[in-house]
């Protein structure tokens, strides 16, 4: 067995005089405490030596490399070098500068932080903004990608107090204010505030599906358009991941909801989510058939691409409606006149703008979501680390989206 701790833990364990004991250090009563820490001790012994904070859901320390979950997936760490697989980018560019590195150093855990083990990456489209260097907040480089993870927990800081060891997890970290490590990776840190509960009805691979889909969808449809049951909904592109989470969010509101998709199996995907009506957008005057179908316009409308719909969006506004715009990628030309009659609005909805309030609120209502069974998230396709530029590429450039891409980090 290697014993596996940093010079850095080892001295603040040593340093304890609460964990440990000057007794354990005489070689005349007991062996050397190195040779102590080295032997086969059972949980119950180690959880005498060590805080709750430093054990794992089978009450081992989380410095030493037993054969069983969940440190099975730590292998790659050295004495007084703890390192794992992560996906890095060393230069912003195309999906080929994402490389997995199996020497990255390991994440410090702060105070009021939470280290999770990693089953499951949640892949999203602002990643692939980010990587290209084109958006507004870039990391220092080299960084490892990803906001959006499940797993375990594996260890706590010492101000964290709503979660145990071992627990089952899922992250969201894209707040502009979040210090999450990376979530292409064996472990990310993320502060408490963003590590939610994930409850046994879902697998990591949809509770990896969350964050930044159902997050967004809560915000733009809940705190920013603050849509009321009975009120028509309209989601644009409502096949892909914020799409069948604000149809489900919609539909368990009480509203009326009505998604669009491109191909279909999209339109598919959309009714089961429980819209309750569905049309296909690359059809010729769709906008103007649902109209047409409803007899009405529509309250609040969800935009995935504003560059394309929002010149149709503002045609088709009721009284008092609210146009929110979650996605665009490129300017748009549109007539004001269409929101003056109607004295309806346009709305941007940025997730990383949220605060730790509406971070809780969010995470709250999804949480009680998943319990009361209306939260399912879509997975369209897993992927492996090893195809992490392929996901890139598919995220962006592939037809009809159905769901969530996820990368798959490790075995349960």
């Amino acid at each position: 067995m290697t014993m596996l701790v940093s010079s850095g833990l080892a001295g603040k364990l040593i340093s304890s005089s609460s964990i440990f004991n000057t007794r354990l250090f005489s070689t005349r009563t007991k062996p050397p405490l190195l040779r102590k820490m080295l032997s086969p001790l059972m949980p119950h012994q180690h959880q005498q030596m060590f805080p709750p904070q430093y054990l794992d859901s089978n009450g081992y320390p989380i410095a030493y490399a037993h054969p069983g979950p969940p440190l099975a997936s730590m292998s790659t760490m050295t004495l007084n070098n703890l390192t794992m697989k992560a996906v890095r980018v060393h230069r912003f560019g195309g999906p080929d500068v994402l490389q997995v590195d199996t020497n990255v150093p390991f994440p410090e855990v702060g105070d009021d932080q939470v280290l999770v083990r990693v089953i499951f990456a949640g892949v999203n489209p602002v990643e692939t903004y980010i990587r290209e260097g084109q958006y507004s907040r870039l990391p220092e480089l080299p960084y490892t990608p990803g906001s959006d993870a499940a797993g375990y927990v594996q260890q706590l800081g010492r101000n964290v107090t709503t979660l145990k060891v071992g627990d089952r997890v899922f992250v969201s970290g894209n707040s502009s204010t979040s210090s999450n490590s990376g979530s292409y990776s064996q472990y990310v840190v993320s502060n408490s505030t963003y590590v939610f509960p994930l409850h046994p009805r879902l697998s990591f691979a949809q509770g990896a599906s969350l964050g930044v889909p159902f997050f967004t969808a809560y915000k733009a449809l809940i705190l920013r358009a603050e849509t009321k049951p009975g009120e028509t909904v309209l989601i644009h592109g409502a096949s892909g991941a914020v799409g069948t989470a604000a149809v489900q969010i919609a539909r368990a509101l009480g509203a009326i909801v009505v998604g669009t998709a491109g191909t279909k199996e999209g339109m598919d995907v959309v009714s089961k989510c429980g819209a309750h009506h569905v049309f296909n957008h690359n059809h010729k005057s769709y906008d103007k058939k649902m109209v047409e179908h409803l007899g009405t316009g529509f309250d609040v409308i969800i935009e995935h691409l504003a560059n394309i719909n929002l010149g149709h969006d503002v045609q088709m506004l009721k009284e008092k409606a609210r146009v929110m715009i979650v996605g665009c990628r490129g300017a748009v030309n549109i007539n004001p006149r269409h929101l003056m009659l109607p004295e309806a609005s346009i709305r941007g909805v940025s997730l990383g703008s949220s605060t730790p309030s509406e971070w809780s609120e969010m995470g709250a209502a999804i949480v009680a979501g998943i319990e009361a069974g209306w939260v399912s998230p879509v997975i369209n396709k897993e992927y492996t680390m090893d195809q992490v530029a392929q996901v890139h590429h598919d995220i962006v450039h592939s037809k009809g989206a159905k769901g969530k891409l996820v990368l798959r980090v490790a075995d349960d």
